[in-house]
C-alpha cells in the first residue's frame, strides 16, 4: 500500500474593494449646499475664514483658480 502526499498552495484572494471601472458604478447622490464665489468674494479677490480658532485665507488667483492658506 503507498500513500502519495500532495502539496496545497495557498494564495489569498486580492484585497481590492472592487474591479468596477469608475464609469459604471453608480454615482453617489449627496446633498451639499452651494454658494456662488461672487457671493463670498463681493468683487475681492481675498477672504478671511475663521475656523476653531485658526484664519485661513481664501484666495482667487490671476488664472481664476480658488487657494485656500492657513
Amino acid at each position: 500500500m503507498s500513500i502519495t502526499a500532495t502539496r496545497m498552495e495557498f494564495r489569498p484572494q486580492s484585497r481590492a474593494i472592487s474591479m468596477i471601472p469608475i464609469e459604471h458604478r453608480q454615482p453617489v447622490l449627496r446633498s451639499v449646499r452651494t454658494l456662488a464665489s461672487d457671493s463670498l468674494f463681493h468683487g475681492e479677490t481675498e477672504i478671511g475664514i475663521e475656523h476653531r480658532g485658526s484664519l485661513y485665507r481664501l484666495k482667487i488667483t490671476r488664472q481664476g483658480k480658488l487657494i485656500l492658506n492657513k
